[in-house]
């Protein structure tokens, strides 16, 4: 028996009818950019994340790099990041003209060491992307609270997290401005590239809506130099479809990673921690051993595929080689260290038993 690691096919398959006339509604309508399908999901994810605006891009790293200049990063400012992500979060700081000033992370959550990020300041620090990684919220109210006692702006990285929630209120309105990938193996995926940003500041959605369209304004007039990047017609009528069922999945992704946190607890393997304050969702579960290439070479001998996010951190980086003598020893060791167990709304219960038994086969000594 071998499981896919996520089968990315079968929310489409779930939606069947329903989205074949989603498709054939936008292929008949003539309008593939910019149109009503776009209008409707913008309205329907911000009332989703308790946003006043939600600004369709055409990616993930469109959406945090186009969030970063509206709410005035550019040159010469620094950026605090975290030293554990995607190498995007770096990429969209680099893009916006600005400079990463990496922060190491926690060694539970794996999401920015608050107690970190105030030494990380310095005169040009403009502002903080947060991370909500694998589906976990950042512990906002004091990242919030430096932010504010500094004056710099704090801007969510969501890519990973649609539908979290931290102290019972969904993340995406928690900072200046929140950015989500819809890449299609994210919780909210799409059939293609796609992102968002949501904001309850009016004049930064303003600006959004003209970076992403050449840096035109509506009367046609180009403010700036802007950018192409706009969610197009199909993925906006494909995700409000998904989004209705997003909650449905997220609980299941909840229900299997409660079972590997119960079975899995006796293997002496680092499992995840989800704090009192937060309601993750799950996007990846992410288990730590020194031992980790060979548990991985177990696991895909008995049929179960796992992945590591990320094997090479973003300061070992060769695009990021100044950075390559930091010091940031958790996020080192996380990246030689973690592995992502298969995970997804559409496991049965006998895959996740299969999981589970092949890492309750591993010989694992306490770590």
């Amino acid at each position: 028996m071998t499981i896919p690691f996520l089968d990315v096919r079968a929310s489409s398959t779930e939606l069947g009818g329903e989205l074949n006339r989603a498709l054939q509604r936008v292929v008949d309508s003539g309008r593939y950019v910019l149109g009503q399908e776009l209008l409707d999901f913008e309205r329907t994810f911000a009332d989703y994340t308790g946003a006043e605006h939600c600004v369709g891009v055409g990616s993930g790293l469109d959406a945090l790099h186009l969030a970063l200049r509206a709410v005035g990063i550019g040159p010469g400012h620094g950026v605090i990041v975290p030293a554990h992500t995607f190498a995007a979060t770096w990429l969209a700081v680099v893009h916006a003209g600005a400079q990463p000033i990496p922060v190491d992370v926690d060694q539970e959550t794996f999401n920015l060491d608050i107690a970190g990020v105030e030494d990380a300041i310095t005169a040009e620090t403009r502002a903080i992307v947060a991370v909500h990684l694998y589906g976990q919220p950042v512990d906002m109210d004091p990242l919030l609270d430096i932010a504010r006692r500094h004056g710099i702006a704090v801007v969510e990285d969501a890519s990973q997290a649609h539908g979290a929630r931290y102290h019972g209120r969904r993340i995406g309105t928690l900072g200046a401005a929140a950015s989500w990938s819809f890449y299609p193996s994210k919780n909210l995926g799409g059939i293609g590239d796609g992102g968002a940003i949501t904001t309850n500041d009016s004049g930064v959605a303003e600006r959004l809506r003209i970076l992403r369209n050449y840096g035109a304004s509506d009367e046609g007039r180009f403010e700036v130099a802007g950018f192409n990047s706009r969610l197009d017609e199909t993925q906006a009528a494909v995700l409000r479809l998904k989004l209705a069922r997003l909650d449905q999945w997220n609980g299941r992704r909840r229900e299997i990673a409660a079972m590997y946190s119960e079975a899995l607890s006796g293997t002496g393997l680092g499992l995840p921690v989800e704090p009192s304050f937060a309601e993750s969702v799950w996007h990846q579960f992410v288990l730590r051993s020194r031992r980790r290439d060979a548990l991985r070479a177990h696991l895909e001998r008995n049929g179960v595929p796992t992945a590591i996010h990320y094997p090479v951190p973003p300061h070992r980086q060769p695009v990021f080689a100044r950075f390559a003598g930091y010091n940031l020893p958790v996020a080192s060791a996380i990246a030689d260290e973690a592995l992502s167990l298969p995970i997804g709304p559409h496991m049965s219960d006998g895959d996740v038993a299969h999981v589970i038994a092949a890492v309750n086969g591993f010989d694992q000594p306490d770590e």
